[in-house]
């Protein structure tokens, strides 16, 4: 039997960072090697990029749904655990594939579940933190240590093993995310427990908030910005070996990327109550920019070191400063639909960028990261405006 010190520490916000640690396990793998796992097979640049998309894209008929669902159900735990399930079981599929339609197929199937239970998970985690007074970042953190863990990890069994080692390595992260999942908190606060979230005038219906430009336009202009990551994600391996450089340095490469999200989150506590929300996204916009430009012009790996430890302002900043944003103007009765309307948005954003890049970089190779950096110009752009519209004085990120 375990002692009583031992259970004590198994805290809801512990049992939450460890299925978040293995949440991104899966992806982290991916982000390494799919693109070059792909290419191996014969894929081409477009196809790699309809792979991508194709399953955000049918993603975008089913968030607001489940968000919806998982609002109205006893607890968000249900959906999550049901998803986390599923996205176990069906990644065995990848075994017995080898063409374009069939692994576009299975990809789809496999990212379903997973992309849906995504903004339920941050949706409850937040509601959780805002109740017991603790942090979300750092909860969140665990997740991208997971990701940067396989990242890395993934880029050196690559190259003592071989290639044929990345789908049995994606299918036991998925199965260990299942496992993880059985053991999640309630999330939901007791029906006679008022949360912060409760006793703040927030609105109460979903069309009511996502009419106002000034809440709308920073998640359009941050969906801007995190279509410019997924880019990333999809294409950066390949550049990066026809660069010449090897998978055992492009696995770290990706992996300090995630470094820097960690960073940022775990020390999110320290410095989020600082600047509002608005303002963090806008400088990840602004830091975006110069990101993508930088990378156009194919640097050297010192150079692209140091550009992948910019990650924690350009990806993980503007997402923790939208979440805070999305929390502290939307009640608990439509957290997890608000925050999957949030992902549509971005979806659709990573839709267009990953076919639009796909074909782009056929033709501009790593030059194509310029079209990424105008696309985070405009999103810079729509928090500007929002800000003018409405100053943020409740918006504050921490509280």
């Amino acid at each position: 039997m375990s002692s009583p010190e031992a259970r004590s520490r198994l805290t809801p916000e512990f049992r939450t960072s460890v299925f978040y640690f293995t949440y991104f396990m899966g992806p982290g793998a991916a982000v390494m090697f799919l693109p070059i796992w792909l290419s191996e097979k014969g894929i081409t640049t477009e196809q790699i990029g309809l792979i991508n998309a194709v399953p955000v894209f049918v993603i975008l008929a089913l968030n607001l749904i489940v968000g919806r669902v998982a609002d109205r159900a006893k607890d968000w735990r249900q959906v999550i655990v049901i998803g986390a399930l599923i996205a176990g079981i069906v990644p065995i599929g990848l075994f017995f594939v080898n063409e374009f339609w069939g692994i576009l197929l299975f990809w789809t199937l496999i990212s379903l579940p997973t992309g849906a239970i995504g903004p339920v998970l941050d949706a409850a985690t937040m509601r959780l933190t805002r109740r017991n007074g603790t942090d979300f970042g750092t909860i969140r953190a665990w997740g991208t240590v997971g990701y940067m863990l396989f990242n890395a990890l993934t880029g050196f069994l690559v190259v003592w093993f071989g290639s044929a080692i990345f789908v049995p390595l994606f299918v036991g992260l998925a199965l260990a995310r299942s496992a993880a999942s059985l053991q999640l908190p309630a999330f939901r606060a007791p029906a006679e427990q008022a949360t912060i979230a409760a006793v703040r005038p927030v609105a109460g219906k979903l069309r009511e908030i996502i009419s106002k430009p000034w809440f709308v336009l920073p998640l359009i202009g941050f969906a801007l910005i995190f279509g410019t990551h997924v880019v990333l994600n999809a294409f950066a391996s390949l550049l990066w070996k026809e660069q010449g450089i090897s998978e055992s340095v492009i696995g770290p490469l990706l992996a300090l990327g995630a470094l820097a999200e960690a960073v940022t989150m775990f020390g999110w506590k320290r410095f989020g109550g600082r600047i509002s929300a608005r303002h963090m996204i806008l400088i990840s916009a602004v830091a975006s920019i110069l990101r993508w430009t930088a990378m156009a012009f194919s640097p050297p790996v010192p150079v692209l070191v140091l550009l992948q430890l910019t990650h924690g302002l350009t990806y993980a900043l503007g997402f923790l400063g939208c979440v805070h944003f999305i929390a502290n103007w939307t009640s608990e009765d439509i957290a997890a639909e608000t925050q999957s309307l949030f992902t549509v948005v971005q979806q659709v954003a990573a839709v267009v960028a990953l076919i639009g890049f796909g074909w782009l970089v056929g033709l501009f190779g790593a030059h194509a990261y310029l079209v990424a950096a105008i696309a985070a110009a405009i999103g810079a752009l729509c928090i500007w405006q929002s800000l003018r519209m409405m100053q943020p004085k409740d918006d504050a990120t921490a509280r």
